[in-house]
């Protein structure tokens, strides 16, 4: 079926054009390859590599998805990553612990951040921090 909508490039464009963000990320939807013992074997090490990432600006953001109920965790996760490529987000998730021991597979697609909003807020009195 032929595509009629504008290339990625173009959508990137005309998002920009328009005053929205359009910050192109990368976002890793990972799951598990053999239920969750292989994934809690690595997950220290996952973590450090998560942290690691996050401290050098990779990161944008990370954390595991729940069942459709809310009740269990079968898993899954996803990981927001700033690349310049496609094939440098893949190296970046083909470092990650989880991929390396074939616990997890994932699937990287393109991301165009256009919209939303964080809000922090901060207490100096007692020296808080609460992200809303």
């Amino acid at each position: 079926m032929p595509n009629n909508g504008p290339t990625w490039n173009e959508m990137v464009g005309q998002c920009s054009d328009l005053g929205l963000l359009a910050k192109k990320l990368y976002v890793v939807f990972t799951s598990p390859v053999n239920g969750l013992g292989p994934i809690m074997e690595v997950l220290d090490e996952h973590l450090a590599y998560q942290n690691k990432i996050q401290d050098e600006g990779i990161m944008f953001g990370a954390g595991p998805f729940s069942d459709d109920a809310e009740q269990n965790w079968d898993g899954d996760g996803m990981v927001i990553i700033r690349a310049d490529s496609m094939a440098a987000a893949k190296v970046i998730a083909d470092n990650d612990p989880m991929h390396k021991a074939g616990a997890r597979s994932y699937k990287i697609r393109p991301w165009l951040l256009n919209e939303g909003k964080v809000t922090v807020d901060l207490t100096f009195s007692n020296k808080s921090m609460v992200i809303k």
